[in-house]
């Protein structure tokens, strides 16, 4: 990689040679039937990662703008919403329902915890609810959400599955073909951005509607969007050489070139790749006494939030580790100075990882703490190995 240091934060995530040259290519016009091919080949290259009988859309924008058409394309103002939150980007979903005027309750989980299932069945017991938000891998606590538990008990009370996939699209199975127990049980809309797992720079939104989901769309009268209306994309998305609004030329070169990258892995050699890469890390960190916010049965493969031993400076220690080449980011809310985050997904390597976990051991020597590198590294070979096989 061309990259002068490793970026090992939630997101953006290193980005390889061929992503590069892509993004580098000649820009061209967003009709020139050259880039519509690409843009064909991108918009395939995601239904095929993703799975879906609907639409996939691959526009301008961040996950948030994704977050946003998930929500104004299925739940009208004054219907229900559910919010399943596992931390900060699962209450999101809190502020965008209500500027809609969508009607939002939600169960929030103690940070480094899930939602009891049970407390979430009772919940869709007491009234109506058009859809449920599920963070899939909520990126400031590194808490997964079980969707084999989930998608079902939602789906038995007639909610639609909304999974924002930003931190885990392309590192953790979102199949929207996928039956939960059930042939109804089914993912009805994932949403993602183009940064973190699928290893590309920030700008693409990427989202996909079901059959069903795109039913809930054609009986909506209106939605409270213009630029977010899936009825102004489907056509584009059809046929790119239409136009709605300009597509990032460049971005999506990058995009299709990552989606080949991801395709050409295997979707069930990226699972378990970021399966291993998760355990590992957090294996070998615990050897120098950094305890994961998550207990690993609920682990994120994508990042983890690590809590510090007792005494260590967050600022002057990410800072140490940013003079050493390696970007790790810091904890959000009332964490924020007590732990750090680190990504473990896309395009890092494990050489990366492996270099990352030394890198810690020696700035936490260097901060007076007495901790074994060769140690954490045996921790995380064996684990890294370990769950490989």
């Amino acid at each position: 990689m061309r990259n002068e240091e490793m970026l090992l934060i939630p997101g953006p995530t290193p980005v390889v040679e061929s992503i590069y040259d892509a993004l580098a290519s000649e820009t061209r016009s967003h009709t020139d039937p050259r880039f519509v091919a690409i843009y064909k080949s991108a918009i395939e290259k995601t239904r095929a990662m993703l799975k879906t009988d609907g639409e996939v859309f691959v526009i301008s924008g961040s996950g948030t703008i994704a977050m946003e058409m998930a929500l104004v394309n299925t739940v009208a103002a004054g219907e229900k919403l559910l919010v399943i939150s596992h931390g900060y980007f699962g209450d999101r979903f809190i502020k965008l329902g209500q500027a809609f005027g969508i009607e939002v309750d939600v169960l929030q989980a103690e940070w480094g915890k899930q939602v009891a299932p049970e407390e979430i069945e009772a919940k869709l017991a007491t009234g109506h609810y058009k859809a449920v938000t599920i963070t899939h891998a909520d990126t400031s606590t590194g808490v997964a959400a079980n969707l084999d538990v989930l998608v079902p008990l939602i789906k038995k009370y007639g909610a639609l599955v909304i999974l924002d996939g930003v931190c885990a699209t392309a590192a953790m199975e979102e199949d929207m073909s996928k039956a939960y127990g059930d042939s109804d049980a089914k993912i009805d809309v994932v949403l993602t951005g183009s940064q973190k797992a699928i290893g590309v720079p920030p700008g693409l939104a990427i989202i996909a509607f079901n059959q069903t989901a795109l039913a809930v769309r054609e009986k909506m009268e209106r939605v409270s969007a213009y630029y977010g209306d899936i009825y102004n994309w489907i056509p584009i998305m059809k046929d790119p050489s239409k136009y709605f609004a300009t597509p990032p030329v460049n971005l999506v070169y990058a995009y299709e070139e990552g989606m080949r990258l991801v395709l050409e892995e295997g979707l069930e050699n990226r699972y378990k790749r970021h399966l291993a890469f998760g355990t590992a890390v957090r294996a070998g960190l615990s050897k120098y006494g950094m305890k994961a916010l998550a207990d690993e049965s609920v682990a994120a493969a994508t990042l983890s939030c690590i809590r510090y031993p007792e005494g260590i400076d967050d600022a002057a220690f990410r800072a140490a580790l940013a003079e050493k080449g390696l970007i790790v980011a810091g904890a959000l809310a009332h964490l924020a100075g007590k732990a750090f985050r680190i990504g473990h997904m896309g395009n890092t390597t494990v050489e990366m990882l492996e270099k990352a976990i030394v890198l810690i051991g020696e700035t936490l020597n260097e901060f007076g703490l007495d901790v074994s590198i060769e140690k954490a590294v045996a921790a995380f070979r064996e684990n890294a190995l370990m769950v490989s096989n």
